[in-house]
């Protein structure tokens, strides 16, 4: 009834006389369409020269055809064709398609329509833009789609908001954010049927300052197994349901045949996989036997077994544009989000022990000084003779557990791996032994433990094999020309260098600047420092002096690894660019496969035009994957830590100072990680002097100092799983309860110095001030 009186208002509008010289509907529409600018009622009509009477007739022409559905208004009250974009608009980038990303108009009001997804037409410097960016774009209808030039990048709107529904005061539900960074909680004006204690996705309302949020998603209890995983995976739009497609494509993928009789057929070779107790995934395992020629007496031959990924993921396909898409795989406590379908993953692509299994094979040949003196590369099928835990291959080595391949296999390696440090300490790469946490669970994903990771020998060996057949891989591409997506690691900037000099400079320990830096100088600078009690501070500053390692078809070395041409080969089934580079050994060197049957699967397992043409910005996406992907695992383990700490709130504990600001620093817990603020308003009543260069905290009365790298008791006062956030005070300061709305010391209450902070004197402290 409502459609039919609509219908009959606009007809009835329609039979109104228009003023002389006014625009037809056409005209109206060619302007909308050919527009540079968005086109509103003011831009229409002066285009056509309308005044007084003219303006009021083109509002019930624009509303008429409206109705009629040639028309949508869209943002800042432009039109548009309906069913299209506005000429000028923002869009955020929502996918990427192959290399091109994907994106869609940040309002979209044409009702029961779906958002158009317009191609971006990057220009001048690529990788600029990436998912979740939102830009002005000029739009414009190519083929049967339509394609947007960005004009300007700009700033990032609000995100949703993930968090947990608290009740606060009368019942007031609030939102408290799982990032520790966003230090206010939001009310929650409409909560939906989501109840306190729920994990939430939530939209922002309104605007600042009474910014309320809307309940979207319910996603359940946050303390529940695998929950502290599901809010990194929310919190940084990690990718992590495949689609039937997809799921499919991995099925058909998984039963092509292996050809085994055009491989290399090395199933005799003890072969073993050396990895994780808690490995979900084998891709690499490794032989070695000395060298049975008389020319290369001392030498050791080796192979460095990878699965064959490339010949299941084909360019073109479902598969791969998903993994492109991911980049890699992400590991949590709890669970991992491949990069491939478990179909391939943990099955087919897995090197199982007693299962043949199609693989590329890199032949080294090592002379007795550790050089590579050769290298080849080849399609091979193998079956693992076993796969070991890095701890059972370290204890059969060391005589303290029984292993039936000690003789044949894991002897030999030790053999060969002693050429290979060899040739590792030769070239003094940067040598940084920082710890690694590890997060045990039981069946029922409780924490049970979280230690830092021991560093065996089987771990350095089977790092060593994989630097060895990285290079190789690099090498044999250089040589045929072929393309090669480097992994590269930069020189540090000297912007950085200047700031580790001030920083080294408080602990009296002189760095000049003048030199020609190379990881042996870090390694120098770590040995002066001998066992002292900054070493792991220094250590750690040393490593943010560093650039970011990352990906490109560019060579410019690798600097940490001391190495000229580097790659990464060793995880396909993880990486996506290690995916490239055996896409690329395979056209280098003529090892295509016949093509499978039945025609749903692409025939090449070598690069395509596609893959070579945009190598540059498929290597930027994937290194902006790789940083997102450290950040969502790095910040779940902190969110784990601080579940496992939440039993000892109110305990003492070992902890290290590790940043300064004005209004605190922050502390860790020896051996567990997770940082923690102590508030400058309990650390006293007196006044605290801001020394930026020594990075410290000083009293001005008491010349108490608390400087980064200085070890101390502290008391857990807080430790909040949601965010992983942490809260210590000084031993003696009485217990304070922490508030729903903001944290503030006591008034009055005078804090003591712990017996073991260093007392600097009164004089010396005014006198920094």
């Amino acid at each position: 009834m409502a459609s039919t009186e609509k219908q009959k208002k606009s007809a009835s509008s329609r039979t109104k006389v228009r003023p002389a010289g006014f625009p037809t509907r056409e005209q109206v529409m060619d302007f909308i369409a050919s527009s540079d600018q968005p086109a509103g009622k003011r831009e229409i009509a002066k285009a056509f020269g309308l005044k007084g009477a003219e303006k009021i007739a083109l509002k019930a022409l624009l509303k008429d055809m409206a109705d009629e559905g040639l028309i949508d208004i869209g943002p800042a009250r432009a039109f548009h064709k309906m069913g299209g974009v506005p000429k000028v608009t923002v869009l955020r980038i929502v996918d990427v398609d192959d290399t091109t990303l994907i994106a869609t108009p940040e309002r979209w009001e044409a009702e029961g329509q779906p958002a158009p997804r317009l191609r971006v037409v990057e220009r001048g410097k690529r990788g600029a833009l990436t998912i979740g960016d939102r830009i002005l774009a000029r739009t414009e209808e190519a083929g049967r789609g339509w394609v947007a030039h960005p004009m300007k990048k700009l700033a990032k709107a609000s995100e949703e908001l993930l968090g947990v529904v608290e009740e606060g005061e009368g019942g007031k539900l609030w939102l408290r954010p799982v990032d520790k960074r966003i230090r206010r909680d939001t009310p929650i004006s409409d909560a939906g049927t989501a109840k306190k204690g729920d994990l939430v996705l939530a939209e922002p309302v309104g605007r600042p300052p009474r910014i309320t949020a809307r309940v979207t998603d319910i996603l359940g209890d946050p303390f529940a197994p695998r929950s502290f995983s599901l809010i990194a995976i929310h919190k940084h739009g990690i990718p992590h349901v495949f689609s039937e497609r997809v799921e499919e494509e991995a099925v058909s993928a998984s039963g092509i045949a292996l050809h085994e009789e055009k491989r290399e057929d090395l199933r005799h070779l003890p072969i073993v996989a050396i990895d994780p107790v808690d490995a979900r995934d084998h891709d690499d395992a490794v032989w070695a036997a000395p060298d049975d020629d008389p020319a290369n007496a001392g030498g050791y031959k080796a192979i460095v077994a990878i699965a064959d990924v490339s010949y299941y993921v084909r360019p073109g396909s479902a598969l791969d544009r998903e993994a492109r898409k991911r980049g890699n795989s992400v590991y949590f406590p709890d669970l991992v989000v491949p990069m491939l379908p478990h179909q391939l993953s943990s099955d087919m692509c897995s090197l199982r022990a007693g299962e043949d299994r199609a693989a590329m094979a890199c032949h080294l040949v090592l002379d007795a000084a550790g050089k590579v003196k050769s290298w080849r590369f080849s399609r091979a099928v193998i079956r693992v003779a076993a796969v070991l835990a890095y701890e059972d291959a370290q204890a059969a080595i060391d005589g303290t557990r029984e292993e039936p391949l000690l003789e044949d296999a894991l002897k030999p390696l030790w053999g060969c791996w002693v050429l290979l440090r060899k040739a590792r300490d030769k070239r003094e790469p940067l040598a940084l032994d920082l710890p690694e946490r590890r997060v045990v669970l039981d069946e029922f994903g409780k924490i049970v433990s979280v230690a830092v990771r021991e560093r065996l020998d089987a771990h350095m060996l089977i790092e060593d094999y994989m630097i060895a057949a990285n290079v190789a891989a690099a090498k044999a591409l250089e040589q045929k020309k072929a393309p090669v997506m480097y992994r590269v690691h930069e020189p540090p900037s000297r912007d950085k260098l200047v700031a580790l000099k001030d920083y080294l400079a408080t602990f009296d320990i002189e760095f000049a600047l003048g030199q020609v830096v190379k990881p042996s100088t870090f390694n120098r600078l770590i040995e002066r420092v001998g066992e002292a009690e900054e070493k792991p501070q220094i250590m750690e500053q040393i490593l943010r002096s560093q650039t970011q390692a990352y990906y490109t078809p560019q060579n410019m070395g690798h600097f940490g690894l001391a190495l000229g041409s580097y790659a990464h080969f060793t995880s396909p089934i993880r990486r996506y660019s290690d995916l490239l580079v055996h896409r690329s050994l395979v056209g280098a060197y003529g090892l295509e496969l016949p093509a499978p049957k039945g025609g749903t699967i692409p025939d090449r397992t070598s690069l395509s035009g596609e893959d070579m043409e945009n190598m540059g910005r498929v290597g930027e996406m994937i290194s902006q994957h790789e940083r997102r992907a450290m950040e969502a695992e790095r910040e779940t383990i902190d969110r784990y830590v601080a579940a496992f700490l939440a039993a000892h709130v109110g305990d003492l504990v070992e902890a290290r100072i590790t940043g300064v600001q004005s209004f605190g620093f922050f502390a860790t817990v020896e051996g567990l990680g997770g940082d923690g603020l102590v508030p400058v308003s309990t650390l006293g009543d007196e006044r605290f002097f801001y020394d930026e260069a020594g990075r410290a905290l000083e009293g001005v009365e008491s010349g108490d100092r608390y400087t980064v790298g200085q070890r101390l008791q502290l008391r857990l006062v807080e430790a909040d799983p949601i965010n992983g956030a942490l809260r210590f005070e000084l031993p003696d300061a009485l217990p304070q309860r922490p508030s729903f709305r903001k944290d503030r010391a006591r008034p009055g209450i005078k804090r003591g110095r712990p017996a073991n902070i260093r007392h600097i004197g009164a004089k010396r402290g005014k006198h920094r001030r």
